[in-house]
């Protein structure tokens, strides 16, 4: 019978060789979301595949399903800044995401974390809030607006969503521009915009497109076209904000990190899948999937069987984004 060694503590201690190649931290200020589709459970997965890694902070505790959400329990604003301090006292920061943060009281409490590393990219991400009390809603918006817009860097967030939030007095017979979106966003602070689902007017049979478009107060910077299909996806939004706050936590140039994350999205949606009656989830480790051929057979050389997936949200990339930690196989 071999015996095992007493474990050393001392034997846990970093050596500079390992402080060196630890991974980029980014910490997320988010909901858990029992489903796995977005809040915490999406914004770990994913800056966990761009080869980072999260510190998640919970700020609410979403009652949910794949289709919908009924209701939620909040986190104290005490016991949010509590999670978040003992963390940064501890690690080194590279990076910040701000999700769904419960209430405006909540808000508060994170903006007061915010303000004492105003030189960490922070990447915020607006989801709709059309299940709360109409007056929970805007109090959550005025204070989101107020505290954290000011200590954003980029503001994600669905077209009709952001103009609801920034231009809520808009009545034009016409969409309002990312750039229009970008220069309301910078009157509370904000230097820029990566607006999502922005409608295309349809080209002959060549169907349906959205754009996603990065924007500043000067104008549209960079995006990506998808093809509209009509099928229903969840988490988006945090995937696209959390692979975008792990890239800058790394130092990627903004417009090529937009680039990567949009390509990470895509493909994570045209690998999605459906758990259960709802939408459909992106899968963050598309890339982690053994090729087609293989996959194809099973370890006898027989065909093995594999889930249905359903119709994605957009053509494959080209190219599959590399993650900071390494390369990576692509379905």
């Amino acid at each position: 019978m071999t015996s095992t060694p007493p474990h050393d503590p001392g034997s846990d201690a970093a050596t500079p060789e390992q402080d060196a190649a630890a991974p980029a931290c980014v910490m997320s200020f988010n909901a858990s979301d029992p489903s796995g589709a977005g809040g915490l459970s999406a914004d770990i997965a994913t800056i966990a595949a761009m080869g980072a890694h999260a510190l998640p902070v919970i700020t609410s505790i979403l009652m949910r399903d794949t289709a919908e959400i009924f209701d939620q329990h909040l986190i104290e604003g005490d016991a949010i800044v509590e999670q978040a301090r003992y963390v940064l006292e501890d690690v080194t920061l590279a990076g910040f995401k701000v999700g769904f943060l419960g209430s405006a009281e909540n808000v508060s409490a994170v903006a007061e974390i915010l303000s004492d590393y105003a030189e960490v990219p922070l990447v915020s991400y607006l989801p709709s809030l059309g299940w709360l009390e109409e007056d929970d809603a805007q109090s959550y918006l005025d204070a989101f607006r107020e505290l954290i817009l000011p200590a954003t860097e980029v503001l994600v967030g669905n077209h009709k969503t952001l103009t609801d939030f920034l231009l809520p007095d808009w009545d034009s017979d016409r969409p309002a521009s990312p750039r229009e979106l970008a220069v309301a966003a910078a009157e509370h602070g904000t230097r820029f915009v990566l607006v999502t689902g922005v409608m295309l007017p349809p080209k002959g049979s060549t169907g349906q497109f959205i754009d996603n478009v990065l924007a500043s107060a000067q104008g549209a910077l960079t995006g990506e076209k998808f093809e509209l299909f009509d099928v229903g996806f969840v988490g988006a939004g945090d995937t696209l904000s959390a692979a975008l706050a792990a890239l800058l936590a790394v130092q990627a140039e903004l417009q090529a990190a937009v680039g990567e994350a949009l390509q990470f999205l895509d493909q994570s949606l045209d690998a999605g899948f459906r758990p259960g009656m709802g939408n459909i989830v992106p899968d963050r480790f598309f890339w982690a999937l053994p090729p087609e051929d293989e996959a194809a057979a099973g370890t006898d050389g027989t065909p093995s069987s594999s889930p249905d997936v359903d119709e994605d949200d957009g053509p494959a990339a080209s190219e599959p984004p590399t993650a900071p930690g390494g390369s990576r196989r692509v379905h």
